[in-house]
């Protein structure tokens, strides 16, 4: 249902995100209801104990302006605690983030497309179970948090793709494609160089051509937002990355595709 109502705003989530979602934090998923019925959704996912990130914040359209979202707001929220809070929000909703403490570190821009015809560079192969621990050691290093349990679930989801970039036995990129309620979604797309981002962008669109493609790059990227539009893809839809203190440092460069708007 949930994914229903964030297909209907046109964010266009992955068909199959649930399951890794909820293997992160299955106590972070909260739901609002009137007499049983549920009007109301957001997630305040916690990873460790400095950081959580907020998603999933709908309200049905015909009880919009009564205070039901601001209410399951305040409710998720606590289940963050002290950790500093992430979040990726739409231009409509950016001032009240604001008013609840949430600061501007930079905007994500989505760009859609049509995949054209690719072949596998070499040097890219699809990532199997032995690459996890060198996959996740990756990952911690482009992400504000350690997320071991999501990227277990993340990178063998259904229908979802995952091929990672190496030198020698040196990782140097990874990435993951999925089908979304509109379009394949690309996330994340994380890369050392812009030319393993090109590597990794062209493995994943391979079986993908004349198919319609997203990705979410993260502006202050400008590789990220070239790779995306000599690819063919154009800028449609942008969110703002907000957070309410301080986050560990992390190779922001790396990345030039988002996991997910929902979880970071």
């Amino acid at each position: 249902m949930i994914s229903g109502w964030a297909a209907e705003e046109g964010w266009n989530p992955g068909v199959s995100d649930g399951p890794a979602f909820f293997a992160q934090d299955p106590d972070g998923f909260f739901l609002g209801r009137i007499d049983g019925e549920p009007v109301s959704a957001i997630s305040v996912v916690t990873y460790g104990t400095d950081y959580a990130f907020l998603g999933c914040y709908l309200v049905r359209p015909d009880l919009r302006g009564h205070g039901h979202g601001l209410t399951t707001w305040k409710t998720a929220l606590a289940h963050a605690g002290n950790r500093t809070v992430g979040l990726d929000g739409v231009v409509a909703q950016q001032d009240n983030y604001r008013q609840s403490g949430f600061e501007l570190a930079y905007r994500t821009v989505r760009f859609t497309g049509t995949a054209a015809e690719t072949a596998v560079p070499a040097g890219v192969r699809p990532a199997g179970p032995a690459d996890l621990a060198a996959l996740t050691a990756y990952d911690s290093a482009c992400h504000p948090a350690d997320r071991p349990r999501f990227l277990a679930e993340w990178l063998t989801g259904p229908g979802h793709r995952a091929v990672l970039r190496h030198d020698g036995d040196r990782l140097t990129g990874y990435g993951v494609i999925r089908p979304g309620h509109d379009t394949l979604r690309i996330g994340p797309l994380l890369a050392d160089t812009a030319d393993d981002a090109r590597a990794l962008f062209a493995a994943l669109t391979a079986d993908a051509a004349g198919r319609e493609v997203a990705i979410d790059v993260p502006e202050p990227n400008s590789a990220g937002a070239a790779l995306a539009e000599e690819s063919g893809l154009t800028a449609s839809f942008e969110t703002a990355r907000m957070y309410t203190g301080p986050v560990r440092a992390h190779a922001q460069e790396r990345v030039f595709g988002v996991t997910t708007l929902e979880l970071g």
